[in-house]
């Protein structure tokens, strides 16, 4: 492989055309018996270009050309051809050993800590064919100034003797300790010498910090009570310790959160496909706005708060609480998430534009009449096939619509033309259902009832003025019959369907039997509201299957059927608290949400609440003073670390229903209304003593030193102070405990300057169902998680003890970026190593 060539006519001059060739190294010597006119150099058949800007010769026609080599100690194979015009030809092959007889190779930790107690290690190798003596200088420099640091950072025997015999290798360590508020990246400069050679090697080491700013969270939770009290155990107990300083407490509170609902709406507006749902899902996000616009004066006032004074409201949650946040939007992978979900608020402006939403409601109608075919079936996307689920889904979608009365006598008359053409249509496909059973001999008696027919019931429930036709009849009665019988063999979003459909068809038992064993299967907790475990926990990949449907249809269900403002209020809140640690993902799911939250319960959209916050003895928040964000009624405020009292972990959150000047006592409070807030305590302390902290979210680590037995390796926990030696196998642990679904997760996990993780390539994984990165940093090893679903998670990595001494092993911590309120952290550690 030629890698470089050049004639040069001047070279002629050679007296016998002998070439020497000189490395850095100084190695090398060959010697040609004709002039040189080209040179090529290969090393090894390996694509290493070595470039030669000039070529001369001597007095006595020697030509000398130099190149460098890479730094690695190595052997390399140098060949060597040298021809003339005539083709007479010189060939050389030559090995070359990049080494010097003496050489120093310090083992330099990637980083160190303040309070660190280390032995800075290196190895003196003697390539010589006799024993060496020497002495090893090792010299601390404050890398910013160029000043000494030797005397601060305690190298108080900066010099070591060393004797090695010919052809091994000797250590030579030097004890050191790194000092408090360094605040700097720290030199060194080692050197070896001996009386005939020297070497040394000068590298920069960062110093972090052994403190860390830390925050602490207590979530503020009311419902069902005007005044609750909160009791901040981590903040009341601050004074106990001497080293931890206060930085801020920043409280702040979401009074109405029902408005994060409404906020989703231009969601369902923006989504840039042309199929059907999301077609149908603007005409539904405009008609829906015109509903909920007219619906209540002081809602309209609220649009127009937003769209000319209150802009903050129309910031991202992922934007908002930017200093509360461990990782910064623009470090992290979800940038692209806020500036979408910011994009989204600041479109509601424009979706409540009373002119403009009338304009598009007809331009999403008109797109919606021309996917739908002649025979009455929706297409997916346009020129496609008739889609039976589609069809059925916006038809359902109108039903939901008429429902909120969000449709009157007059615009439905424009959507009935879609209706009367689409229920022949559905009419028609159920008894083609029916016919396949009579025609491949299915019994009858089994249950022959899937989803697609459950949702047609569900769906001609909401049009039970348009007579079902005759040849369809005793395939609806069949249906009918296989869900009264088989219900209990559905999934709770087809239960939901199935008791609403014969609800609807004047079945007084069924759905009081399937109401009841709704309800001994829900979960109920204060905070989060009343949901099942069927989607708690995810939910899964088919329509039916959806977490936010299956609760929004439940809403439904209990609205209907049950009739209990209170029960239903409690569903509402565990749809709404969704939305605090995530985003409702899809067009289809933040349509049902928006629907489910307006159908029924209470009318939390129009309440307006007085919040007062009491921190101690301190009132910090006083919504009829403090200006609080419409709608939601969002504030927050912050208090200096100077001003943090270790009292002000006794919270009081005081909640009335919003009085005119006019009115002298407070209106009831509705009961069952949920309002939410937190405060965050932020604190610098040392990593060894800080505590672990539990929010929904909780973290344990643990470091265990893997032992080989006779059995395989078993593992050894290490306690704080237990001693390891260099090259012992380290495992660390992390536990974590999600209580609830959450989104864009961080999780970061600190480590001492002595240990050196072996899976250093940053990469996608999997484990036991849940998909994150794993990013390998100098000081960290960094986990994010887009998905997290509730439920305990165990991660595991292997590590190697590098260096002797006394080191700070950090801590780890976690926390949701959609809501930083649901922070934790692990306790912190010393390692020692001996």
């Amino acid at each position: 492989m030629l890698l470089y060539k050049q004639s040069r006519p001047c070279l002629e001059k050679g007296k016998n055309g002998a070439i020497v060739i000189t490395t850095n190294s100084g190695i090398g010597k060959l010697l040609g018996t004709q002039k040189l006119v080209e040179v090529k150099v290969r090393k090894n058949f390996n694509e290493t270009a070595f470039f030669f800007p000039q070529l001369k010769t001597d007095a006595e026609g020697n030509v000398e050309f130099s190149f460098t080599i890479p730094e690695a100690l190595t052997q390399w194979k140098l060949l060597t051809l040298a021809h003339t015009k005539d083709a007479a030809s010189g060939y050389a092959e030559k090995t070359v050993v990049t080494q010097k007889p003496l050489m120093v190779q310090p083992n330099a930790p990637r980083f160190i800590r303040e309070g660190d107690k280390m032995e800075f290690s290196a190895k003196v190798v003697n390539l010589s064919d006799k024993e060496v003596t020497g002495t090893a200088t090792l010299e601390l420099i404050d890398a910013a100034t160029n000043t000494p640091v030797d005397g601060w950072f305690k190298n108080i025997f900066p010099t070591q003797y060393f004797t090695v015999a010919a052809g091994q290798s000797s250590a030579v360590k030097f004890p050191m300790e790194v000092p408090f508020n360094f605040n700097s990246a720290m030199s060194y400069r080692i050197v070896a010498k001996t009386a005939d050679a020297s070497d040394g090697e000068e590298m920069a080491i960062p110093v972090l910090t052994n403190r860390m700013l830390i925050t602490e969270s207590m979530p503020l939770n009311v419902r069902g009570t005007n005044s609750k009290t909160f009791k901040f155990e981590k903040l009341i107990n601050s004074g106990s310790s001497t080293t931890l300083s206060n930085h801020a407490v920043t409280v702040e509170y979401t009074s109405n959160p029902a408005w994060y609902a409404v906020q989703a709406l231009p969601y369902l507006m923006e989504y840039p496909y042309e199929c059907a749902e999301q077609t149908f899902n603007r005409y539904y996000a405009n008609t829906l706005a015109s509903f909920v616009s007219n619906s209540n004066p002081k809602i309209k006032a609220v649009f127009e708060k937003w769209k000319n004074v209150d802009t903050a409201a129309l910031l991202s949650n992922l934007q908002k609480n930017e200093e509360l946040k461990s990782a910064l939007l623009q470090e992290t992978p979800w940038v692209l998430e806020a500036q979408n979900e910011a994009q989204q608020k600041k479109n509601i402006a424009l979706l409540f534009d009373m002119v403009k939403m009338s304009a598009e409601q007809e331009k999403a109608f008109t797109k919606l009449k021309e996917m739908q075919l002649d025979n009455g079936g929706f297409t997916w996307f346009k020129g496609g096939r008739d889609d039976r689920y589609m069809t059925q889904y916006i038809i359902t979608g109108i039903g939901h619509l008429r429902k909120l009365k969000a449709l009157n006598s007059s615009n439905y008359e424009n959507v009935k033309t879609i209706v009367d053409n689409a229920i022949p249509y559905l009419d028609k496909k159920i008894k083609e259902d029916y016919d396949n059973l009579i025609k491949y001999k299915a019994k009858l008696s089994a249950n022959n009832t899937g989803y697609t027919q459950i949702q047609y019931l569900y769906m001609r429930s909401f049009f039970s003025e348009i007579k079902i036709a005759a040849s369809s009849q005793k395939a609806v009665d069949y249906y009918t019959g296989q869900i009264k019988k088989y219900w209990l063999q559905n999934s709770k979003y087809m239960q939901g369907m199935i008791a609403l459909a014969l609800h609807r068809g004047k079945d007084a038992t069924t759905p009081k039997a399937i109401i009841k064993s709704l309800k001994e299967n829900a979960i109920y907790k204060e905070e989060m509201g009343m949901y099942w475990k069927d989607w708690a926990s995810g939910g899964g990949y088919y329509w039916h299957q959806a977490p936010i449907e299956s609760q929004a249809m439940m809403i439904e269900v209990f609205t209907d059927i049950d009739g209990n403002v209170t029960t239903v209020d409690d569903l509402k809140t565990w749809l709404l608290k969704q939305k605090q640690t995530q985003n409702w993902k899809t067009t289809k799911a933040t349509a049902e949400a928006c629907y489910a939250l307006l159908l029924g319960g209470s009318n939390w959209l129009s309440e307006e609440k007085e919040v007062s916050i009491r921190l101690g003895n301190s009132v910090i928040i006083n919504s009829k003073d403090d200006a609080t964000q419409a709608g939601t009624g969002y504030f927050k405020k912050r208090i200096d670390g100077e001003k943090v009292k270790a009292e002000m972990g006794n919270i009081t959150v005081n909640l009335n229903a919003s009085t005119s000047p006019q009115e002298a006592v407070h209106k009831p409070l509705n009961q069952t209304s949920t309002s939410w807030g937190s405060v965050y305590w932020q604190y610098f302390e040392d990593l060894d003593k800080i505590t672990s902290a539990e929010t929904p979210l909780k973290l344990k680590k643990q470091l265990f030193k893997e032992i080989n037995t006779d059995k395989g390796p078993s593992l050894v926990a290490i306690k704080d102070g237990d001693e390891l030696k260099v090259g012992d196998k380290v495992k660390v642990r992390i536990e974590l405990k999600v209580d609830r679904d959450m989104e864009y997760v961080h999780m970061k996990d600190m480590r001492a300057a002595c240990m050196e993780p072996t899976n250093v390539i940053s990469e996608y994984k999997w484990q036991g169902g849940l998909g994150y990165y794993e990013s390998t940093k100098d000081a960290s090893t960094n986990f994010f998680f887009s998905w997290l679903s509730r439920g305990s998670y165990v991660f595991e990595y292997p590590m190697f003890v590098t260096h002797t001494g006394n080191f700070s092993n950090g801590i780890t911590t976690i926390q949701c970026m959609y809501a930083p309120e649901f922070t934790s952290h692990s306790e912190g550690i010393r390692v020692n190593v001996e």
